[in-house]
């Protein structure tokens, strides 16, 4: 099993290569940078301002991938779904693949000074939580489960960046 973060538009590319490290040390499996693309245009929605998740992630679900691989696409744009306000992330169990948007982890999005710390902390346990729906799991009703849905920011920091008791046996036999 590999994972490989893709970053699309415009993203730092030393904060991707950080967060492989740190999805590298909650799965225990290779961890890869590689190139994304960079058009996002086609999933904005102007009224809106905001990108349609589901659009970015059909676009990811196109680029091939090897067997086994589990891929992430990072983008530094602000993402929604229907129905929603905004998402965090969203994620296609039967391709494999998952989008995380770090907009809305960065501190300076609520007008706040910047906390790196914090904000890799969110971006880890996004970046987890969503490759946790590309290996089957649903939402968690555990509070602290890195499976457990965001509703909000103070959902995602008071969770932690790891499974529960009860989510990971089931998400280790697929690792």
């Amino acid at each position: 099993m590999k994972i490989t973060l893709k970053p699309l538009g415009e993203v730092d590319h030393e904060i991707v290569k950080e967060l492989g490290e740190e999805v590298h040390h909650i799965f225990h499996c290779p961890v890869e940078v590689k190139t994304g693309f960079s058009y996002l245009a086609h999933a904005y929605n102007p009224e809106r301002r905001q990108y349609l998740s589901s659009s970015l992630l059909a676009s990811l679900n196109t680029s091939e991938r090897e067997r086994e691989e589990k891929i992430v696409g990072i983008v530094d744009v602000d993402l929604y779904v229907p129905r929603l306000n905004f998402a965090f992330g969203e994620a296609d169990i039967s391709s494999g693949t998952a989008i995380v948007s770090l907009c809305r982890l960065r501190q300076e999005y609520y007008g706040l000074p910047p906390d790196k710390k914090l904000f890799m902390e969110r971006a880890t346990k996004e970046i987890v939580h969503e490759l946790g729906h590309t290996f089957g799991l649903g939402h968690c009703p555990n509070a602290k489960c890195v499976m457990h849905f965001s509703n909000c920011l103070a959902d995602t920091d008071w969770k932690e960046a790891n499974f529960c008791p009860g989510c990971h046996p089931k998400i280790m036999p697929l690792i």
